[in-house]
């Protein structure tokens, strides 16, 4: 499909073009990014998922059994890969992970169960140290150790009535490439918390001890290295920060002198965005942009545009976001810079051409 980039060949990894990214307010399965750290599994539609732990009685629902059992429920809400925007931190120094732009990153309506139902039904216990894990169906290698993808959240995340297992995106079952035939959706969170082809969930007393949760997505201070890093020191990624990008023009873009539409999104997930402001000289000025007309949703982005004069010439533009606290994005990529190149928040810059 031209409308996406592809990251990684094997396994695929790709985000839509910043223009077809910001067009809908849901966006498609099909131009919804993709981020795979295996091959996609091939599971069959009567795949059943494992429930267990804590000394509860080991039980297996279908996606059937789950609907007929369990009250169905729709979520509206971004994931966000933690590496979104990470091509802002290479002028910096260089980092690991996919180069992705501003579109590992998403908004849709997600069908499915509360999790904390399915618990409920299994006679989970809801003590708040406790965590919950999950396990998908893809092999993964992380610093050659290779197992099944895992990851967990802490119990009281568990229990919030948005965090879904998710059998359909924007009215549609899911496809293969989107963790068909389940998948968690845990709003608010780093996407990684969202397993795909899910296939377990553990109630634990520990969190997850697969090479994904233990050894990877998490944050360090800039004087960490890949050579230098002990995992068990860093920030677990789990809520993810207020951020905003340009996507239209798209950057290195040649325009007509005159009247633009910028247009992009913001996200601040727990909170609400307050405030977009858009820069046309680099910084120095900004004016305050306009929320497009979308359904309210707690857990999903704001979209905005911003009508400007552009005179010909190289022009630079610039977008910060603001949260209801008055909380605000940082000026510079190099205060937020780590060695995996997680969590770019700093204000999104586009240059362009105008003729």
């Amino acid at each position: 499909m031209t409308d996406m980039i592809e990251r990684k060949s094997e396994p695929y990894n790709a985000e839509p073009t910043p223009g077809a990214l910001i067009e809908r307010f849901l966006t498609p399965q099909a131009l919804f990014y993709v981020r795979s750290h295996g091959a996609v599994p091939d599971l069959p539609a009567d795949h059943r998922i494992e429930v267990s732990g804590m000394s509860m009685e080991r039980r297996s629902f279908s996606v059937e059994e789950l609907k007929s059992a369990l009250a169905t429920r729709t979520v509206t809400a971004v994931l966000q890969c933690a590496g979104n925007r990470r091509t802002d931190l290479q002028p910096v120094a260089k980092t690991s992970g996919d180069p992705w732009d501003v579109g590992a990153i998403g908004n849709a309506e997600w069908t499915g169960v509360r999790l904390s139902d399915l618990l409920d039904a299994v006679g989970a216990p809801d003590a708040s140290d406790l965590f919950v894990a999950f396990t998908g169906a893809d092999e993964v290698d992380v610093e050659g150790e290779e197992a099944l993808f895992g990851v967990s959240i802490a119990m009281d995340k568990a229990r919030q009535p948005d965090v879904l297992i998710a059998w359909a995106m924007n009215g549609e079952p899911l496809t293969p490439e989107h963790g068909a035939p389940l998948r968690m959706v845990v709003p608010g969170y780093a996407g990684v918390r969202s397993a795909k082809w899910l296939t377990r969930i553990e109630v634990r007393d520990t969190p997850s001890d697969a090479p994904i949760q233990a050894h990877d997505y998490k944050l360090f201070p800039a004087d960490v290295t890949s050579d230098t890093v002990d995992w068990s020191q860093g920030l677990t990624i789990n809520a993810m920060p207020l951020n905003a990008a340009i996507c239209v023009p798209g950057s290195g873009e040649s325009l007509p002198a005159g009247e633009v539409r910028i247009e992009g999104y913001a996200i601040a997930y727990d909170r609400r965005v307050s405030r977009v402001e858009v820069s046309i000289n680099g910084g120095r000025d900004w004016q305050q942009a306009t929320f497009t007309d979308d359904p309210e949703a707690h857990w999903g982005w704001r979209r905005w545009t911003l009508d400007a004069t552009l005179v010909k010439g190289r022009q630079h533009l610039v977008v910060r976001a603001f949260d209801e606290t008055g909380q605000g994005q940082p000026e510079r990529p190099d205060t937020m810079w780590n060695f995996a190149g997680y969590l770019c928040t700093a204000w999104h810059h586009v240059h362009v051409l105008v003729e």
